[in-house]
């Protein structure tokens, strides 16, 4: 990865947590979301978002929720980063799971 991608990246994860945050509380009450890794292409065209859900039972209805408002949501990312980017990259959201899967491990260690 190169810097100009790793500084990019770490600004997206920055603002879309905050964006995240912001809008929580109507999209899915009662749960939490993270931003846990921002993956960008080297053009700088795409930006893969992985967030975790906390409580993870309703994940997929989650990420459901987060991509109809993906649009919104890269509309207020093109307001964080119009002075940094001439051109606001594509989003696309993923569920991170990679704490379930740690869960799933430790519990068959304390069988």
């Amino acid at each position: 990865m190169s810097t100009r991608q790793d500084k990019v990246s770490k600004q997206i994860h920055k603002d879309m947590a905050e964006i995240l945050q912001l809008h929580t509380p109507t999209l899915a009450p009662g749960k939490m979301l993270t931003v846990t890794q921002v993956r960008i292409s080297p053009d700088l065209s795409v930006a893969r978002i992985y967030f975790s859900v906390f409580p993870s039972e309703e994940a997929s209805k989650v990420l459901a929720v987060v991509n109809e408002h993906k649009a919104q949501f890269r509309n207020e990312l093109g307001k964080k980063l119009r002075h940094q980017l001439k051109k606001v990259p594509e989003i696309a959201f993923f569920i991170d799971d990679s704490l379930d899967y740690a869960n799933s491990i430790e519990n068959l260690f304390k069988k």
